[in-house]
């Protein structure tokens, strides 16, 4: 029997399962529903896209969206050890210092910025960076880009000549401003995702046991006790029991989506599946957000963009020295604004990529380009997620409500506004073809409008389906227990109150090593 039974090998679960194991008196078991993480293409920062709807992707697609001409919208999460840091483009974004002090006043003590930063500095291993923010003596590298495309320096120069300040660290004192963005790749130009960085080493020690490939059903419960598992492995039924705490690190669709398999979510909802109630919690599944991003981009008059890299020399390099243009993460550059001048903190961020990328890469175009995305990162619109049955192995219903709160349209209008003046000021005019998408500037708030709800795809940023707090549509606690059951956790970005401004992925990393030291004490 296991101490802890740790469900999804993801951003979080690799966290978890190497601290919970470096007690040797401590067994655990870690369950992932994908395989292994040992495909080539993993470890290349330039092609994750290509593992998009792969055996490595859980090929999401949300409900038809109502107010974006009832698109159903694609959304890749990781189903490899690793989870989506195996397949994410390895930005490393902490959000803003207002982000974990908002957690705190709403209720969850504990959270607050000066709460959460020695957990992000525990985890970190920043290759130049070395002040108060940052960590040196973690497990996971994060360093500035390996070999940056000139558009890249462009763009940080344009941004200056429309009267935006440059930033060397979003992850410092100010986030602010327009720079290049930090990445998880290790020192030989490589992906370094938390398998890479916590599970590879720690899935040696004799008291941690890694298991692919199985996809977990539902908790067991005795009473309102979690006391262990059923999951599914190569067509067989199983199961595994706890000794001490079951804990959720499926993510925001699949915590949600397991623990109502179980019999914990609204009541109403089960009774029609014909699930037996272990628990009615009627916030399990809601207050679902997530980040849209918006496309400007320009067809490129010079052969300098990474569109033209792919090659068999760039490969050589890539393999033998690392320093090569493979190693980019595609969007190298962004930057933070506000729309409005009494805003405590952006709401508006902005990736900037030096190639084409239009439908999450999954569309090649000829030619070169360069790309950059308004994203709207503090979204008013919440949905929700909820069963499509009984059958665990049916892909939940997914419904971000995009758009649905009439002021998150209109500040993705102020942010392609900037992003547009941005790609059009003079330092990019040299590099300048043409307009490719939109074909033309745009005139009016209803034309660019139309062009956000044709264009407008997710930034991969779900949260907060089991979110933490004391209100009524609460899932976990400040210790991250689910609310009325025992010996049973959520870790992982579903229990964000609300999303950060930002990148998910080190956030959750840093959840899952406060949850850890949460379940030590």
């Amino acid at each position: 029997m296991f101490d802890y039974i740790i469900v999804g090998a993801g951003s979080a679960g690799c966290v978890l399962a190497n601290r919970l194991s470096e007690n040797p008196q401590t067994k655990v078991l870690l369950l992932e529903a994908g395989g292994k993480d040992d495909n080539f293409l993993i470890s290349v920062p330039a092609a994750f896209y290509k593992l998009f709807q792969t055996k490595f992707d859980w090929n999401f697609f949300t409900e038809p969206q109502a107010h974006i001409n009832q698109r159903k919208m694609y959304h890749p999460r990781g189903k490899v050890l690793g989870g989506s840091s195996s397949i994410n483009a390895m930005i490393y974004m902490r959000g803003h210092r207002e982000d974990y002090d908002n957690w705190a006043r709403l209720g969850n003590n504990g959270w607050a910025y000066e709460d959460v930063l020695p957990y992000f500095k525990k985890s970190e291993n920043h290759q130049v960076i070395k002040d108060s923010f940052h960590g040196q003596d973690g497990l996971l590298h994060v360093r500035d880009q390996v070999l940056p495309n000139v558009l890249s320096s462009v763009f940080v120069e344009a941004a200056q000549s429309i009267g935006y300040q440059e930033n060397t660290d979003f992850n410092g004192a100010t986030q602010d401003g327009f720079g290049l963005h930090q990445v998880t790749i290790d020192p030989n130009g490589r992906r370094h995702s938390t398998a890479k960085a916590f599970l590879a080493q720690a899935s040696k020690r004799p008291n941690l046991k890694v298991m692919t490939n199985c996809l977990v059903h539902r908790v067991l419960f005795e009473g309102k006790k979690a006391v262990g598992v059923e999951f599914e492995q190569g067509g067989n039924v199983k199961t595994e029991k706890v000794n001490r705490e079951v804990l959720l690190c499926a993510g925001a669709f699949g915590s949600p989506q397991i623990l109502m398999l179980s019999g914990v979510g609204r009541g109403q909802d089960l009774q029609k599946m014909g699930i037996p109630v272990v628990h009615d919690l009627q916030g399990v599944g809601q207050n679902l957000q997530d980040h849209l991003i918006s496309s400007i981009i320009m067809s490129s008059s010079q052969k300098v963009t990474l569109d033209t890299e792919d090659t068999l020399w760039n490969l050589m390099k890539f393999i033998f020295t690392g320093k090569s243009p493979l190693a980019s993460n595609l969007a190298e550059a962004g930057g933070f604004i506000r729309t409005k001048p009494h805003l405590l903190a952006p709401d508006i961020q902005y990736h900037f990529g030096p190639a084409y990328f239009i439908n999450h890469g999954l569309e090649k175009i000829k030619g070169s380009g360069f790309s950059l995305g308004p994203i709207l990162i503090q979204p008013q619109s919440t949905g929700e997620l909820r069963l499509a049955s009984a059958r665990p192995q049916d892909a939940p219903l997914i419904n971000p409500n995009y758009l649905s709160h009439e002021e998150d349209i209109k500040t993705m209008i102020a942010g392609f506004k900037t992003g547009y003046q941005l790609m059009t000021s003079k330092p990019f005019q040299p590099y300048i073809e043409k307009d490719y998408l939109p074909t033309q500037s745009l005139k009016t708030d209803e034309e660019i409008t139309t062009h956000i709800k044709e264009y407008a795809q997710t930034l991969y940023h779900p949260t907060s389906t089991c979110k933490m707090g004391n209100d009524a549509l609460s899932v976990v606690n400040n210790k991250l227990q689910v609310i009325g059951l025992e010996n049973i956790r959520i870790i992982d970005a579903s229990i964000m109150p609300k999303i950060v401004r930002g990148n998910t992925n080190a956030p959750t990393i840093m959840i899952a090593e406060k949850g850890a030291d949460l379940i030590k004490k």
